[in-house]
């Protein structure tokens, strides 16, 4: 038996109509996952399974600067206290070989070291070598050439070892690192429109009056890519270019300064609307390079920005000010933002369609005059309000007070 026919085309069926009807873009939610480089600008990588410890002790210099403060001092102080044995041990036997320490000794014997008597004063005398006390109880004696050549030794290796510990300790307190905690980046990044183009801004500043010098600052976003031949790049590190970038990016950080990346057509951001960017998977870098203007040494301060830090549709508020003919840095609103008129639209999207821009600034239009509206209207009320007082208390002074007492006859008399 043959099946009947529907009534209604198959071309105007359920399933046909849905196959053709436009869908729009599925956004995921987007999934947790660590960041590359901490707010601090500390490296959130782990280094496993490494077998040549060995290329670590090829440059003790850097390992013993990179270790911390509790291994340098421990490190420090059995340096000098092995040294100090190793030599106490070396004039103890100097002392045994001659004879210094029998009990009797022939009529004229003259030591090598004077008043080595047992290893606790060869000790003390390993401790006045090295660290040139000279008490002036114990000395060598030119009958001894062994004791002079073991003094000269000494010498050498107790000035090779001040000069490596002292190096070491002063390397860790000058690190470059702890000039960066004074150079701070804004807690959140923007995008609003500066000059009818999206731009991608932070904000970074410099705390102390001691300058940078050759400060540069370069953007790198991060994120997981795939090749077309289907291979992973967990790690995908793509260089972007900040509008101070001429020659270089050099820049005078002497206030804090806003960088402002914009978002054209090399910029890895120009497909991503603001729906997409919050369900992206992207961080973006940035690191501040330069020389300590005191010391000399390069620095370098580092920060990131995933995507639930970066606002769209706000631009930072201005904190440098002109007061009294001094310009005033208010670093309490370093990192206030404030929302502005931004399509939400992608870059690519605003250069195809101009008239998104059109209606995103007739609107910035109407809300700026909205506010200046508002402004005008407090205004008009707060002096309405002042004027008001000051009425009331003109007219209070203007009344005479009027008070009542009354006489011993039982009189009211009135009196002003």
């Amino acid at each position: 038996m043959l099946a009947r026919k529907s009534i209604i085309p198959e071309e105007f069926a359920l399933p046909a109509l849905a196959s053709r009807a436009p869908r729009k873009p599925v956004f995921r939610e987007r999934v947790n996952k660590a960041r590359f480089i901490a707010k601090s600008g500390a490296c959130n990588l782990a280094h496993k399974n490494i077998r040549e410890q060995g290329r670590f002790l090829q440059d003790v210099f850097t390992t013993l600067v990179d270790l911390k403060w509790r291994f340098t001092l421990v490190i420090f102080t059995m340096t000098f206290l092995c040294s100090w044995l190793l030599f106490a041990m070396v004039w103890w036997l100097v002392a045994f070989g001659h004879g210094d320490l029998a009990l009797t000794r022939p009529a004229g014997f003259e030591q090598c070291v004077t008043n080595v008597k047992s290893f606790t004063s060869a000790f003390l005398f390993s401790i006045e070598v090295q660290v040139t006390i000279g008490f002036g109880g114990r000395m060598i004696t030119e009958q001894c050439l062994t004791a002079i050549t073991v003094l000269i030794l000494q010498n050498i290796a107790g000035l090779i070892i001040n000069a490596v510990m002292l190096g070491c300790i002063f390397m860790k307190t000058a690190q470059s690192h702890r000039r960066a905690e004074t150079l701070i980046f804004s807690r959140h990044a923007c995008i609003a429109l500066r000059y009818s183009r999206l731009c991608f801004m932070i904000r970074v500043g410099d705390l102390r009056k001691s300058m940078i010098i050759n400060a540069a600052v370069r953007l790198q976003v991060v994120r997981k890519t795939t090749t077309p031949e289907g291979e992973v790049i967990p790690i995908h590190q793509i260089d972007i270019q900040t509008e101070s970038a001429v020659a270089s990016n050099s820049i005078f950080l002497l206030a804090p300064l806003i960088i402002c990346h914009v978002i054209d057509k090399d910029s890895p951001l120009y497909d991503l609307s603001a729906m997409e960017l919050q369900c992206s998977d992207l961080e973006v870098i940035v690191i501040l390079e330069g020389v300590v203007e005191t010391t000399g040494i390069t620095t370098q301060a580092r920060t990131s920005y995933v995507t639930e830090e970066i606002q769209w549709g706000h631009r930072f508020v201005p904190i440098v000010t002109e007061e009294e003919g001094v310009y005033s840095v208010d670093y309490s609103k370093f990192g206030n933002t404030v929302r502005v008129a931004t399509p939400r639209c992608s870059a690519r999207e605003l250069d195809e369609k101009p008239s998104i821009l059109i209606q995103t600034m007739q609107k910035s239009e109407l809300s700026h005059q909205n506010s200046l509206r508002k402004r005008n209207s407090m205004r008009r009320n707060n002096s309405m309000r002042k004027s008001n007082s000051i009425q009331r208390n003109n007219l209070s002074l203007a009344v005479p007070k009027v008070q009542f007492f009354t006489l011993e006859e039982g009189q009211n008399v009135a009196v002003t």
